[in-house]
């Protein structure tokens, strides 16, 4: 089997398997966080499970640029300066700024998320930066690449932003939870997942390409259950929680 035949192979399955993720996680919340199991394992801190569950992606994503073997074009610059922009924070930066950072979370846990960002950086970086047909320059004035590049940066500083005020709630020391108020929680229990769903969907429509579908259909696998399960978890715990606020999507759902 050669690697294109591979590729495809892995891609294919990468579809099927977000599908069962989607399905199963509406029963069984992934132990991290709030859900923490000790049934499930040996433990590490949270800050040094991010670090290590997230690192593949930009390390992994770089390598598979320096080797790859379409031209460097400014729009292939640009696809990795968005992708790392996003997994250096999230392997760097993130780690040391929240609360809980030592608070723990399940080895096997961070095994399966290095598992699933080393696969699906291998998706991405080996389409664009070799078995795409390449990205010339034109392609940034594309209105695909446009607009997915304004739901990138859009969904990115939804993100941040609602990590600040999940961060905010808690003084040094606490490890209490609180009901966040400000952005996007005024609308919804977890903007901090929409705007990594929002990033993600903006990056699919930004590469316009399989595996760029793949990532977005895998985070919305991941995190819309888990929203679902934080929305009732926030109206179980606190009696004044807003009646108005829906779980991911503003006046919907």
């Amino acid at each position: 089997m050669d690697e294109t035949t591979l590729f495809n192979s892995l891609l294919l399955l990468s579809f099927l398997v977000a599908a069962v993720v989607f399905s199963t996680l509406f029963f069984i919340k992934a132990p991290y966080g709030r859900y923490i199991q000790r049934a499930w394992g040996p433990l590490i801190t949270n800050n040094l499970g991010w670090i290590l569950m997230e690192s593949p992606a930009f390390i992994f994503f770089a390598s598979l640029f320096v080797i790859g073997s379409n031209p460097k074009t400014l729009t292939l610059w640009t696809f990795f300066l968005m992708w790392e922009a996003h997994y250096i924070h999230r392997a760097l930066i993130y780690p040391f700024r929240i609360a809980d950072g030592r608070k723990k979370m399940p080895v096997l846990v961070m095994l399966m998320g290095m598992i699933f960002n080393s696969f699906n950086t291998y998706l991405n970086g080996r389409y664009l930066f070799s078995f795409s047909a390449g990205y010339p320059n034109t392609w940034l004035s594309d209105p695909r690449f446009l607009c997915g590049l304004a739901l990138f940066v859009a969904g990115f500083a939804i993100n941040r932003s609602s990590d600040r005020i999940l961060r905010s709630l808690r003084q040094p020391g606490e490890t209490g939870y609180r009901i966040p108020y400000g952005g996007l929680f005024r609308w919804v229990s977890c903007p901090n997942y929409l705007g990594e769903i929002i990033e993600w969907c903006g990056w699919a429509l930004s590469t316009w390409s399989l595996p760029g579908l793949s990532f977005a259909i895998w985070t919305i696998a991941n995190l819309a259950p888990r929203a679902r399960s934080h929305h009732a978890w926030y109206r179980s715990q606190f009696m004044d929680y807003p009646p108005k606020r829906k779980a991911l999507l503003p006046w919907i759902w």
